[in-house]
Protein backbone atom coordinates (compact mmCIF):
# COMPACT_ATOMS: atom_id res chain seq x y z
CA UNK A 1 0.00 0.00 0.00
CA UNK A 2 1.41 3.36 -1.03
CA UNK A 3 2.33 5.91 1.61
CA UNK A 4 0.87 9.33 0.79
CA UNK A 5 2.70 12.53 1.65
CA UNK A 6 0.96 15.87 1.13
CA UNK A 7 3.08 19.02 1.03
CA UNK A 8 0.60 21.77 1.88
CA UNK A 9 0.71 25.50 2.61
CA UNK A 10 -1.90 28.06 1.67
CA UNK A 11 0.66 30.79 1.00
CA UNK A 12 2.62 30.69 -2.23
CA UNK A 13 6.38 31.02 -2.10
CA UNK A 14 6.83 29.03 1.10
CA UNK A 15 8.85 26.30 -0.59
CA UNK A 16 6.05 23.80 -1.16
CA UNK A 17 7.10 22.72 -4.66
CA UNK A 18 10.76 22.70 -3.66
CA UNK A 19 10.04 20.29 -0.82
CA UNK A 20 7.68 18.13 -2.90
CA UNK A 21 10.05 17.73 -5.87
CA UNK A 22 13.09 17.02 -3.75
CA UNK A 23 11.19 14.52 -1.66
CA UNK A 24 9.70 12.76 -4.70
CA UNK A 25 13.07 12.61 -6.44
CA UNK A 26 14.86 11.17 -3.45
CA UNK A 27 12.11 8.68 -2.59
CA UNK A 28 12.19 7.44 -6.20
CA UNK A 29 15.67 6.09 -5.45
CA UNK A 30 14.11 3.86 -2.79
CA UNK A 31 10.87 2.85 -4.52
CA UNK A 32 8.25 3.83 -7.08
CA UNK A 33 6.75 7.30 -6.71
CA UNK A 34 3.92 9.32 -8.25
CA UNK A 35 4.40 13.07 -7.91
CA UNK A 36 1.00 14.77 -8.09
CA UNK A 37 1.10 18.39 -9.23
CA UNK A 38 -1.99 20.03 -7.73
CA UNK A 39 -0.44 23.49 -7.94
CA UNK A 40 -1.89 24.37 -11.34
CA UNK A 41 -1.60 26.32 -13.55
CA UNK A 42 1.69 27.22 -11.83
CA UNK A 43 2.98 23.71 -12.58
CA UNK A 44 6.42 23.95 -10.95
CA UNK A 45 6.50 20.23 -10.18
CA UNK A 46 5.50 19.44 -13.75
CA UNK A 47 8.26 21.64 -15.21
CA UNK A 48 10.82 20.08 -12.87
CA UNK A 49 9.71 16.57 -13.83
CA UNK A 50 9.92 17.28 -17.57
CA UNK A 51 13.51 18.49 -17.16
CA UNK A 52 14.28 15.36 -15.19
CA UNK A 53 12.62 13.18 -17.80
CA UNK A 54 14.59 14.80 -20.65
CA UNK A 55 17.79 13.96 -18.80
CA UNK A 56 16.69 10.34 -18.27
CA UNK A 57 16.65 10.73 -14.50
CA UNK A 58 13.03 9.91 -13.74
CA UNK A 59 13.76 6.22 -12.90
CA UNK A 60 10.88 5.12 -10.63
CA UNK A 61 9.18 8.51 -10.72
CA UNK A 62 6.05 9.42 -12.66
CA UNK A 63 3.97 12.59 -12.74
CA UNK A 64 0.24 13.15 -12.51
CA UNK A 65 -1.79 16.37 -12.55
CA UNK A 66 -4.77 17.24 -10.38
CA UNK A 67 -6.77 20.28 -11.47
CA UNK A 68 -9.50 19.70 -8.89
CA UNK A 69 -10.42 17.58 -5.89
CA UNK A 70 -12.03 14.86 -8.01
CA UNK A 71 -8.87 14.36 -10.06
CA UNK A 72 -6.76 14.37 -6.91
CA UNK A 73 -8.87 11.68 -5.25
CA UNK A 74 -8.89 9.54 -8.41
CA UNK A 75 -5.12 9.79 -8.81
CA UNK A 76 -4.34 8.94 -5.21
CA UNK A 77 -6.89 6.10 -5.04
CA UNK A 78 -5.59 4.61 -8.28
CA UNK A 79 -2.00 4.80 -7.09
CA UNK A 80 -2.45 3.10 -3.74
CA UNK A 81 -1.86 -0.43 -4.96
CA UNK A 82 0.64 0.41 -7.70
CA UNK A 83 3.44 2.48 -6.18
CA UNK A 84 5.34 2.83 -2.95
CA UNK A 85 4.87 6.57 -2.43
CA UNK A 86 2.58 9.37 -3.55
CA UNK A 87 3.85 12.92 -3.06
CA UNK A 88 1.27 15.68 -3.49
CA UNK A 89 2.44 19.20 -4.32
CA UNK A 90 -0.59 20.99 -2.92
CA UNK A 91 -2.21 24.19 -4.17
CA UNK A 92 -1.99 27.63 -2.57
CA UNK A 93 -5.07 29.45 -1.39
CA UNK A 94 -7.52 26.64 -2.18
CA UNK A 95 -8.51 25.39 1.25
CA UNK A 96 -10.98 22.79 -0.07
CA UNK A 97 -8.47 21.03 -2.29
CA UNK A 98 -5.87 21.28 0.45
CA UNK A 99 -8.31 19.63 2.85
CA UNK A 100 -8.77 16.68 0.48
CA UNK A 101 -5.00 16.28 0.18
CA UNK A 102 -4.67 16.32 3.96
CA UNK A 103 -7.39 13.70 4.47
CA UNK A 104 -5.79 11.31 1.97
CA UNK A 105 -2.27 11.72 3.35
CA UNK A 106 -0.43 9.53 5.82
CA UNK A 107 1.83 12.50 6.54
CA UNK A 108 1.43 16.22 5.84
CA UNK A 109 4.45 18.48 5.57
CA UNK A 110 3.92 22.21 5.99
CA UNK A 111 6.82 24.23 4.56
CA UNK A 112 7.27 27.42 6.53
CA UNK A 113 9.77 30.15 5.81
CA UNK A 114 10.88 32.41 8.63
CA UNK A 115 8.55 35.29 7.78
CA UNK A 116 5.54 36.68 9.60
CA UNK A 117 3.32 36.50 6.51
CA UNK A 118 3.85 32.76 6.31
CA UNK A 119 2.93 32.29 9.96
CA UNK A 120 -0.33 34.16 9.25
CA UNK A 121 -1.05 31.75 6.37
CA UNK A 122 -0.30 28.82 8.66
CA UNK A 123 -2.95 30.07 11.07
CA UNK A 124 -5.53 29.62 8.29
CA UNK A 125 -4.06 26.25 7.34
CA UNK A 126 -4.32 25.05 10.94
CA UNK A 127 -8.07 25.60 10.71
CA UNK A 128 -8.15 23.41 7.59
CA UNK A 129 -6.16 20.73 9.42
CA UNK A 130 -8.54 20.79 12.38
CA UNK A 131 -11.52 20.51 10.04
CA UNK A 132 -9.92 17.53 8.29
CA UNK A 133 -9.20 16.04 11.70
CA UNK A 134 -12.90 15.51 12.22
CA UNK A 135 -12.71 12.85 9.50
CA UNK A 136 -9.45 11.11 10.47
CA UNK A 137 -6.36 11.54 12.62
CA UNK A 138 -3.97 13.93 10.88
CA UNK A 139 -0.19 13.74 11.20
CA UNK A 140 0.99 17.22 10.15
CA UNK A 141 4.51 18.58 10.67
CA UNK A 142 6.00 21.99 10.05
CA UNK A 143 9.19 21.93 7.96
CA UNK A 144 11.16 25.15 8.26
CA UNK A 145 12.57 26.39 4.96
CA UNK A 146 14.94 29.24 4.14
CA UNK A 147 15.79 29.12 7.82
CA UNK A 148 18.61 31.31 9.16
CA UNK A 149 18.82 30.13 12.73
CA UNK A 150 21.45 32.68 13.75
CA UNK A 151 19.06 35.62 13.17
CA UNK A 152 16.89 37.06 15.91
CA UNK A 153 13.85 37.14 13.60
CA UNK A 154 14.06 33.41 12.89
CA UNK A 155 14.53 32.61 16.56
CA UNK A 156 11.56 34.77 17.56
CA UNK A 157 9.29 33.25 14.90
CA UNK A 158 10.32 29.74 15.87
CA UNK A 159 9.49 30.46 19.49
CA UNK A 160 6.17 32.08 18.54
CA UNK A 161 5.17 29.08 16.42
CA UNK A 162 5.92 26.71 19.29
CA UNK A 163 3.81 28.84 21.64
CA UNK A 164 0.85 29.76 19.44
CA UNK A 165 0.34 26.74 17.17
CA UNK A 166 -0.56 23.19 18.07
CA UNK A 167 1.66 21.67 15.38
CA UNK A 168 4.66 19.37 15.53
CA UNK A 169 7.89 20.06 13.65
CA UNK A 170 10.30 18.09 11.51
CA UNK A 171 13.57 18.14 13.45
CA UNK A 172 15.73 19.18 10.49
CA UNK A 173 15.47 22.74 9.19
CA UNK A 174 16.27 23.64 5.59
CA UNK A 175 18.70 26.54 5.32
CA UNK A 176 18.51 29.63 3.15
CA UNK A 177 20.52 28.15 0.26
CA UNK A 178 20.65 28.99 -3.43
CA UNK A 179 21.28 25.28 -4.03
CA UNK A 180 17.54 24.57 -3.83
CA UNK A 181 16.71 26.97 -6.66
CA UNK A 182 19.71 25.84 -8.71
CA UNK A 183 18.76 22.16 -8.43
CA UNK A 184 15.08 22.82 -9.13
CA UNK A 185 15.84 24.74 -12.32
CA UNK A 186 17.82 21.76 -13.65
CA UNK A 187 15.37 18.99 -12.81
CA UNK A 188 17.60 17.78 -10.00
CA UNK A 189 17.17 17.16 -6.32
CA UNK A 190 19.40 19.14 -4.02
CA UNK A 191 21.03 15.83 -3.05
CA UNK A 192 22.26 15.60 -6.67
CA UNK A 193 23.75 19.10 -6.52
CA UNK A 194 27.21 20.04 -5.28
CA UNK A 195 26.22 21.81 -2.05
CA UNK A 196 27.13 19.33 0.68
CA UNK A 197 25.32 21.19 3.45
CA UNK A 198 22.08 21.22 1.47
CA UNK A 199 22.54 17.59 0.50
CA UNK A 200 23.12 16.52 4.09
CA UNK A 201 20.18 18.42 5.53
CA UNK A 202 17.70 17.16 2.95
CA UNK A 203 18.94 13.60 3.39
CA UNK A 204 18.08 14.02 7.07
CA UNK A 205 14.59 15.22 6.14
CA UNK A 206 14.05 12.14 3.96
CA UNK A 207 15.20 9.89 6.79
CA UNK A 208 12.83 11.64 9.21
CA UNK A 209 9.92 11.31 6.79
CA UNK A 210 10.55 7.60 6.30
CA UNK A 211 10.77 7.15 10.05
CA UNK A 212 7.41 8.86 10.54
CA UNK A 213 5.80 6.77 7.81
CA UNK A 214 7.01 3.60 9.52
Amino acid sequence: MAKVIAVVQLKGGAGRSTVATNLAGELSKRGSVILVDADLPQGTAQSWFLLRQEAGRENGLTLSEAHNAEQLRATVTGALGRVDYVVIDGPPRIAGLTRDAVVMADLCLIPLGASISETWATDELEKTLKDAGREKAIDARILWTRFRGWTRAAQDLSAAMAKDFDLLHIGTRLGYRVAYADALSRGLTVCEWHDKAARDEFTQVVDEVLGLLG
